[in-house]
């Protein structure tokens, strides 16, 4: 073993000059130079430690004073990013290092090139879509979900991962007061998703488990007669809390009863508009979900969880993080940022309807207005326009199609905003419509 492993070392330092010879003479690079490159490489291997706690502590310091500059410096920056497709690949080197670089110029080369090439989500001038909130105890969760890496494809493997994510589900589900037939404790479950399209496909593939169960014929409505005939099957039925466009908010328990008569599985999407449900005040969106079979949510739109990544094959350490955000914040807290950016939304909502130009298109849902300037011309051109707010740099909004109108949505709840925001973006509107009005 030990012969083995000095041959394969001296051939890939072998390979690592052959490779930088052939590399770099292309480039005129002198001899000299490409030795010093090999020596400098064979000495970082000799003390090649990737894991070092000394140089961890220093360099992580280094990475979160980056970060903490960052949020305060955030609002200084475009909103969206105004580069050009292929920018990147012009600014940094076209062959990756053979040698380690530093820290310090690897931050320098975020700074420089990643950022100006970022849309930024954490800004408290972006509007659009809907956000993905983040915290200070959502960082330390992540910063502990990383350290321990864990690889969680079965209880054995990490059985605190395994059992923190069914007390963490069962929070979640206390905190909106789901029926225990969801809860761990109960006769339900869960689990924690990288995504919602992640979340359908285990629904559908639950629902589809379900099906070849319990599946019989009964009498039908009309429309389910005529798939029938067609022959299709019905299977599933969604019910929505929050749709992206509007923020709409479906029957549940009117579908339910549907559901239930015709045995479909009736499954609860509330990724936006879930975790707003903790506040007594909206819990009635939820009412006749102990008809479903299955609800998802995403913390990280607006319950201040950072949204991770997905590992193929195995699972992350979620729970950890969804974990430190609800005890470092708790209920209360969580209640207050909820409910005081729908205080936001109701007064930028009231900006709106005070200015005889514009007009609310729906009835505001939780924190999202939908709205537009009133057509004079051609019908919503002065819509489409209008994207002349977000090329400004100084905020970002986005835009839904609602019956056919093209209108503009207002969406806030991240973690940055005030109200002061808000009242700079109903101007920046107002000032970017009026030059379009003039020039009209």
């Amino acid at each position: 073993m030990y012969h083995s492993h000095l041959y394969f070392k001296t051939d890939y330092l072998f390979w690592g000059l052959y490779t930088l010879l052939t590399r770099f003479t292309v480039y005129d690079i002198p001899l000299k130079s490409i030795l010093y490159f090999d020596k400098m490489g064979s000495e970082s291997r000799k003390t090649f430690l990737p894991l070092d706690p000394m140089s961890f502590t220093n360099e992580s310091k280094a990475v979160v004073d980056f970060i903490a500059d960052y949020y305060e410096n955030v609002e200084k920056y475009p909103v969206r990013s105004n580069v050009e497709p292929g920018y990147l690949s012009t600014m940094l080197p076209e062959l990756p290092p053979y040698c380690p670089e530093s820290l310090k110029d690897i931050l320098k080369n975020v700074n420089d090139c990643i950022i100006p090439g970022l849309t930024l989500w954490q800004s408290p001038n972006f509007f659009a879509y809907f956000q993905a909130t983040a915290s200070t105890a959502g960082f330390l969760g992540e910063m502990l979900c990383s350290d321990f890496n864990v690889v969680g494809f079965n209880w054995i493997s990490s059985p605190a991962a395994t059992e923190l994510k069914s007390i963490v589900l069962d929070w979640m589900g206390m905190l909106v007061k789901l029926p225990s037939s969801f809860l761990f404790a109960g006769t339900g479950g869960g689990v924690l998703h990288g995504s919602t399209c992640e979340a359908a496909v285990c629904v559908l593939a639950a629902a589809r488990e379900s099906f070849e169960r319990a599946w019989w014929v009964g009498t039908f409505r009309i429309a389910i007669e005529d798939d029938m005939k067609s022959g299709l099957v019905p299977l599933f039925l969604c019910a929505t809390v929050g749709t992206t466009p509007t923020g709409a908010v479906d029957p549940i328990a009117e579908l339910g009863e549907v559901a239930l008569k015709y045995k479909l599985w009736l499954h609860v999407d509330s990724a936006y508009a879930g975790s707003a449900c903790i506040c007594p005040e909206l819990r009635h969106y939820l009412d006749g979900v102990e008809l479903a079979n299955s609800i998802s949510m995403n913390p990280h739109k607006w319950f201040l969880t950072n949204m991770d990544a997905v590992i193929p094959l195995s699972r992350r350490f979620r729970a950890l993080k969804l974990w430190i955000v609800i005890r470092k914040h708790a209920l209360a807290n969580l209640m207050y940022h909820i409910q005081s950016d729908i205080a936001m939304a109701k007064c930028f909502e009231a900006l709106v309807r005070k200015d005889e130009r514009f007009e609310v298109i729906v009835p505001r849902k939780f924190a999202l207005v939908c709205f537009r300037l009133k057509p004079k011309m051609k019908e919503d051109e002065w819509n489409w326009k209008l994207e002349a707010i977000n090329s400004s740099g100084r905020a970002f909004v986005s835009h839904a199609v609602v019956g056919g109108i093209y209108v503009i949505r207002c969406a806030i709840g991240a973690t940055l905003p005030q109200e002061h925001h808000v009242v700079n973006l109903w101007k920046l509107i107002q000032e970017k419509a009026q030059s379009l009005l003039t020039e009209n």
